[in-house]
């Protein structure tokens, strides 16, 4: 807190003159600056509650009381004979605060007694004693006589266009309230009232208030309008940016008889170079596809069956807060060689708008089957479907694995949420994987891991131990390839309870049912999978066919608890690849006997 003390002509011993006053015209203060130089005279009765300038938290000015003030003043008087003019003012307050000070003193302003004095208008020191009468020039008053009056202080008066010149025989006559369009002024020397004239700009106090609070509301009024004008035209440029709204007279669909389609269709989703269609063609397919039905819905999106060129397509719609396995998704179909026929159909990707909202797409084969996961849940298997289905899933597996070396090559990839909702079935009774939008590419030559920036995590159920534990080695490529051998294992055992073994099949359950809920905890799965050590169980049915037997002995070995002890998905390909033919030839002996 600092103290200003105003002491007759002795603040200049402390403070140059100028520099004062500049700053109490600057605190709004200068009005409510009394300076007066005859002892004993205070322009209104000023009451000090709770001593004199020490800190006072009640002022009494005319008989009204203005507590808490954090800017306040005080009148009273000194042992120099001069009244103090006390500044108590708070250098820590806030915003809020000083607003209310602000008021206060507005407020203030209409009780107070005011004077707007300078000290060379005062008397000076010599006549601090004995008080002369003073001549004066006299003008619309009734004491004039030739146009002079004496007292002991002349006055000049400005009231609403009426110029009034005279004298007052009391100092306290010279303070009057400050009200526009009033002009007083008080001078201590012969005829000094003569020459005094209106300021040609009399500052009116009420335009400073104005300034003080519509200013900063102005300027936050113009801050605001141009930060809406900004968010407007960003606004407008991104939606010039992005691809035109669907259009029906874009969406017709050529006729599915015309074979040059079916062609078309053909070469671009069968053969190439297995990153689906040239860039440039992908930027347009969302205008040239008629989405026809719903056929799945997620947490993560939508799948559509749609149609182009006359031929049917999946779009996979993806939602706003899964945008990073779009992202994901398309960069590994558009920068990575995944053709192969256990590895989903990429046609295209695209960003569109619909109904003034953005959506994501992923264009690819279409199969009527579905998931895995619903193929099971009305289908029953005989055991060589089943080790069919098994063998593809171990093979497109095997494709994301492995890191081919070539100017055509393809780096390794993890693919971190392989279940049974996540592959396919196919025509031909094989199984294709989809959804990599978590997937993991790591590249041995370059030794270089990407494990992208996406914040969604695997499916809990079919999490490995070490993913439940947080034991994983994030920084090691072969972590998250055991981690798809675990998932792996657990597809397999779904497979195996619905193929028929001596008439006897199980109905479908997902992996872990019987130990927890159907939408496990995290906490739940590694309570079960840790902890307890718990594997789904084994019927026994499966150990009196070869196929089953051996598929099962499979699944064990891709639950070990230790990541390292678990088979590769280059083994259970070979191993299931060797039971294949091994019963193909069975087959081929037994016919050749008949």
């Amino acid at each position: 807190m600092i103290d200003f003390l105003w002491c007759g002509k002795g603040l200049l011993r402390f403070f140059p003159l100028g520099l004062v006053k500049r700053f109490l015209h600057y605190m709004s203060l200068y009005d409510y600056a009394i300076i007066r130089f005859q002892h004993g005279v205070l322009p209104f009765k000023c009451q000090i509650i709770e001593g004199w300038c020490k800190g006072a938290w009640d002022i009494r000015i005319n008989g009204r009381s203005w507590k808490y003030l954090f800017i306040y003043l005080f009148l009273c008087q000194s042992a120099c004979s001069y009244p103090v003019f006390c500044i108590h003012f708070f250098l820590d307050m806030k915003a809020s605060e000083i607003l209310a000070v602000l008021f206060v003193l507005v407020c203030l302003r209409r009780y107070a007694t005011l004077a707007d004095h300078v000290l060379a208008d005062s008397p000076s020191e010599n006549n601090k004693g004995e008080e002369e009468i003073l001549q004066c020039s006299c003008e619309n008053t009734d004491d004039c006589l030739n146009n002079t009056c004496q007292g002991r202080i002349c006055l000049y008066s400005y009231n609403h266009g009426r110029v009034v010149r005279g004298c007052f025989h009391s100092s306290e006559q010279c303070y009057v309230p400050s009200v526009p369009e009033v002009y007083t002024k008080c001078c201590f020397t012969h005829l000094c009232n003569a020459n005094l004239s209106v300021p040609e700009k009399a500052e009116d106090k009420s335009i400073r208030v104005i300034l003080l609070v519509g200013l900063p509301l102005l300027v936050l009024l113009v801050l605001s309008m141009v930060a809406c004008g900004l968010v407007l035209w960003l606004r407008t440029r991104r939606q010039h940016n992005q691809p035109v709204e669907h259009d029906t007279s874009m969406l017709k669909v050529p006729s599915g008889g015309d074979p040059t389609y079916g062609d078309i269709f053909d070469e671009f989703c069968t053969s190439g170079s297995g990153t689906g269609l040239p860039y440039l063609v992908q930027m347009t397919m969302a205008r040239q596809i008629s989405l026809a039905e719903c056929v799945g819905k997620g947490r993560y999106g939508e799948v559509w069956r749609g149609t182009w060129m006359g031929e049917s397509v999946a779009v996979k719609i993806f939602s706003s807060r899964d945008e990073q396995s779009w992202f994901r998704e398309t960069e590994i179909y558009n920068t990575v060689q995944l053709r192969h026929e256990n590895i989903l159909g990429f046609i295209a990707s695209d960003m569109t708008s619909k109904n003034s909202s953005t959506q994501l797409w992923l264009v690819t084969h279409f199969h009527e089957l579905g998931s895995l996961y619903d193929f099971l849940q009305y289908s029953t298997l005989d055991p060589e479907s089943c080790l069919r289905m098994c063998l593809s899933i171990a093979s497109g597996l095997v494709h994301l694995h492995t890191e081919i070396l070539s100017t055509q090559g393809k780096p390794a990839i993890a693919h971190r949420d392989l279940k049974s909702r996540n592959i396919l079935m196919k025509r031909n009774g094989q199984c294709c994987i989809a959804d990599l939008g978590l997937a993991v590419i790591h590249s041995q030559s370059n030794d270089y891991l990407d494990v992208g920036n996406n914040p969604r995590v695997g499916t809990k159920r079919y999490m490995a131990p070490e993913v439940l534990d947080e034991s994983i080695r994030v920084d090691v490529f072969e972590s998250y390839k055991q981690t798809d051998i675990w998932a792996l294992g657990l597809v397999l055992w779904e497979i195996t309870r619905r193929t028929i073994v001596n008439g006897i099949v199980e109905e479908y359950r997902p992996p872990f049912f019987d130990v927890v809920p159907s939408d496990p905890s995290f906490e739940e799965m590694k309570k079960v999978v840790c902890v307890d050590q718990h594997r789904p169980s084994l019927h026994n049915r499966l150990h009196s066919h070869p196929i089953l037997s051996a598929i099962a002995k499979i699944m064990k070995e891709c639950w070990f608890q230790s990541p390292s002890a678990r088979l590769t998905a280059l083994r259970v390909r070979k191993t299931l690849s060797k039971l294949d033919q091994d019963h193909e030839y069975d087959i081929d002996k037994l016919k050749l006997d008949l």
